[in-house]
């Protein structure tokens, strides 16, 4: 056997090696979906609501002191100031006070507030009339999930990724060891059979 070959076979060695470790980094990945439907990341940890329709738009957070709503145009951005918003849910009925300091709307009924901070979510309908703009919004308030450990987000623990990737390196390598022994024992046939 020429060294060539032995260089080819260990190079097929390690290509292969190579590509199971990738293989597994993907399969520890978690089979996330970052496509059209991946959601925004709750930072505050809060529960949110958004909604739209071809004349608005609608963004709100649950806090302490209310429902707080944020009103836009849909196709332009520009904030809605001074309509007049309802806010519907289990039958509960509220109407958002309009806030001009802040540009915001404040839900803050408290019997539709205390349906609200039960259960992880709640559908709302939104009835909101600007000038002669009038339109229904439907939105879900959401309670943010858990976070969830890093060691479990990625699928693997990075422990057991690691020790799999240095098996992966060793196996390479007693293979690497292997063919070269191997080689000289057929080089050199005087020093015995290849371990």
């Amino acid at each position: 056997m020429k060294i060539g070959n032995i260089w080819g076979k260990c190079g097929r060695v390690l290509a292969l090696t190579g590509l199971l470790g990738l293989s597994a980094l993907t399969w520890a990945h978690g089979g996330e979906d970052h496509g059209d439907t991946a959601m925004a990341v709750n930072a505050t940890g809060l529960p949110r609501v958004e909604a739209h329709s071809d004349l608005f738009e609608l963004v709100g957070q649950l806090d302490g002191q209310g429902l707080s709503l944020l009103i836009d145009r849909y196709d332009s951005n520009a904030p809605v100031l001074g309509a007049k918003v309802m806010v519907e849910s289990g039958g509960i009925e509220a109407a958002a006070t309009f806030h001009a300091e802040h540009g915001d709307y404040a839900v803050t009924d408290e019997r539709l507030l205390a349906l609200l901070r039960q259960g992880q979510e709640n559908a709302l309908v939104f009835t909101i009339t600007a000038g002669d703009d009038s339109d229904l919004l439907d939105g879900t308030l959401r309670r943010p999930q858990a976070a969830v450990p890093a060691e479990h987000a990625t699928g693997l623990p990075w422990g057991q990724m690691l020790g799999g990737l240095v098996l992966l390196i060793a196996l390479a390598l007693a293979a690497y060891v292997y063919l070269q022994r191997r080689a000289r024992a057929r080089l050199l046939p005087g020093l015995g059979e290849p371990v």
